[in-house]
């Protein structure tokens, strides 16, 4: 049966080809001001922790915006923040973290590539056989390349949630373990899911805000979350399309999808700028690698003796250390009071950062 095409389908025929020429900055600049907005509304709506030092708007709006942009700036102590606020900011990280946002762009371009394929059919067509148009679309217009697109999103959506639920159950399951930091959080009156969520989306996204105002200098001698913290914030930024290449490499060796294969062989025509080659993924584990390693070992030949590290056993200062060198070119969290560095390795974190 013939059906010619109704009047709404041509309104949405023209929203859709006015969104596919709207450039992607433009999308980006009005999903981040709409999020910072809202975000700000809803932090100004809710009391903090204590209703006598409630943040100026201003301060509100900063704050908001610093969570969304992930730029971990700050004109509010964290702990004037009610646990109820902090689980909002946590949101807007997660939301305008790298990974997130380069999963929306993602599913866009594969929008886009969708839309195109279907006007096209449609401008060829006239009129829709409703019948015989989805097993088209189905056959011709979905090719391998938006059936990789959507492997791709799939991927990276497994990775996404993977790497944050594993980091919250093992931070959670240390706070509730060990008893230093477990009494770190009853002193502030945190809660440990608030506590821990902050904790690992800020660090995967590398903002660096935490619940204390001190950072994770309250936690200079739990190594065990340290460690766990050391990781999260290359996988989620810098180290990222290394990560994507090694996972997506191990599913090909026991998968023999054809997507998978498009994927691997054909990164660039897929637009997801995360993507790299084998050789360029090499190259940038390698960089990432020297410049900790050389930050690290300046670090420590510098402040081994210092009062920096002072009331640290041997242990405590290298992994310390580690996290310290790790966080500076990343999430900005930090163990050590950075006013008590030396010039000559500020300058040299200034200039790897």
């Amino acid at each position: 049966m013939k059906i010619a095409i109704a009047p709404t389908s041509f309104q949405r025929k023209a929203f859709v080809s006015s969104f596919l020429r709207v450039d992607l900055l433009w999308l980006q600049l009005s999903y981040f001001a709409t999020l910072s907005v809202l975000g700000f509304i809803v932090l100004a709506n809710l009391e903090p922790r204590n209703p006598l030092d409630r943040p100026k708007n201003f301060d509100l709006l900063f704050t908001s915006v610093s969570a969304t942009t992930v730029s971990s700036m700050a004109t509010v102590d964290m702990e004037v923040f009610s646990n109820t606020q902090l689980f909002i900011l946590s949101i807007l990280m997660l939301l305008g973290g790298e990974v997130f946002t380069s999963m929306l762009e993602l599913q866009i371009q594969k929008f886009r590539l969708l839309e195109i394929k279907k006007t096209r059919y449609f401008d060829s067509n006239g009129c829709t056989d409703l019948e015989n148009n989805s097993n088209s679309l189905k056959n011709n217009g979905i090719d391998l390349k938006h059936d990789s697109m959507k492997f791709l999103g799939s991927i990276v959506l497994i990775y996404f949630l993977t790497v944050h639920i594993s980091s919250f159950l093992l931070v959670s399951l240390y706070i509730s373990l060990v008893p230093s930091a477990k009494e770190v959080l009853s002193s502030k009156d945190l809660n440990i899911t608030v506590f821990s969520t902050v904790t690992i989306i800020s660090t995967f996204t590398n903002c660096g805000y935490l619940p204390t105002n001190e950072n994770m200098m309250v936690f200079k001698k739990d190594l065990g979350l340290q460690l766990i913290l050391i990781p999260l914030g290359l996988l989620g930024n810098t180290l990222y399309p290394v990560f994507l290449r090694i996972l997506l490499s191990i599913l090909r060796k026991v998968s023999d999808k054809e997507e998978l294969e498009y994927v691997l062989r054909n990164h660039w025509e897929l637009g997801y700028s995360h993507l790299l080659s084998g050789f360029r993924c090499r190259f940038l584990g390698l960089t990432c690698i020297g410049f900790i390693g050389i930050q690290f070992v300046v670090f420590v030949s510098m402040g081994w003796k210092s009062e920096l590290m002072e009331g640290l056993n041997p242990l405590e200062k290298v992994i310390g250390s580690l996290f310290q060198v790790v966080n500076t070119r990343h999430t900005g969290e930090s163990v050590f009071d950075l006013s008590l560095v030396t010039p000559a390795i500020l300058v040299l974190f200034i200039m790897l950062m």
